[in-house]
């Protein structure tokens, strides 16, 4: 645990709505949301933010040792409050680990670990992933109402962070391929007028002779094309 200055909550909210997409991707937004949380939620000692992707869980992001520490206890073991307010996006308040009974084995865990409190916020994060932001205390009690509170409305300005940084990423990836398909139909249309004045012959017919050279030899079109094209440029004009 290191010591940073507290963050006013509006500053840490405003600071998760500047985070720049075209500079970061989610791993990095990720980072982002648990350090801001750790400065902001009053009681924190460390934070870590947990991702469920099918029946596998992992902890995406924290803030130090103690917090990857507690939700690996919880993954070996199978159950837990991170786990549970993945699943249902609940907030589940552990304000004495001493006394609490629903997870026994992990709250042996924790106390041995030195938490003695803890607060997990459900994200709603995608529709085939969900995900819970855990704080961590070394004190009981340390998350008063208002804490969860503030703990809550901070967890729904990261799920935006999150949705903003999932939709950028999805439109990235998008336009990536377009502009490889656009590349690909370029080159292609390039060895189709290549050989069609090779062999005098029309548009379709020099696309069938790029589809059967194709599959003879076994190359994507757009390699064959590639071929075709780079040939054409190699060679000496007469």
């Amino acid at each position: 645990m290191t010591d940073t200055p507290p963050l006013d909550p509006t500053d840490a909210f405003a600071e998760l709505g500047r985070i720049k997409l075209s500079e970061t991707d989610i791993d990095g937004v990720l980072t982002t949301i648990a350090g801001l949380a750790r400065r902001t939620v009053p009681g924190a000692d460390e934070v870590s933010v947990t991702l469920i992707r099918g029946t596998g869980a992992y902890t995406a992001a924290f803030t130090g040792d103690l917090a990857l520490t507690l939700d690996d206890c919880q993954y070996e073991q199978g159950e837990g409050p991170c786990l549970e307010a993945s699943v249902s996006g609940a907030s589940l308040s552990l304000p004495d680990m001493t006394s609490e009974t629903r997870w026994p084995r992990w709250t042996t865990c924790a106390v041995d670990a030195g938490v003695h409190s803890s607060l997990s916020i459900g994200l709603p994060i995608h529709e085939t992933v969900s995900g819970a932001m855990n704080i961590y205390a070394t004190k009981p009690g340390s998350f008063d109402q208002d804490a969860i509170i503030l703990a809550q409305t901070f967890a729904g300005y990261a799920a935006v962070a999150l949705a903003n940084a999932h939709l950028y990423d999805v439109t990235a990836t998008l336009a990536q391929h377009l502009q490889a398909a656009m590349a690909s139909r370029a080159v292609i249309e390039q060895a189709k007028g290549i050989v069609m004045g090779e062999r005098r012959c029309t548009a379709e017919e020099a696309f069938r002779i790029l589809s059967r050279l194709s599959q003879d030899t076994n190359r994507k079109l757009r390699d064959v094309a590639e071929l075709l094209v780079d040939r054409a440029q190699q060679t000496p004009r007469s």
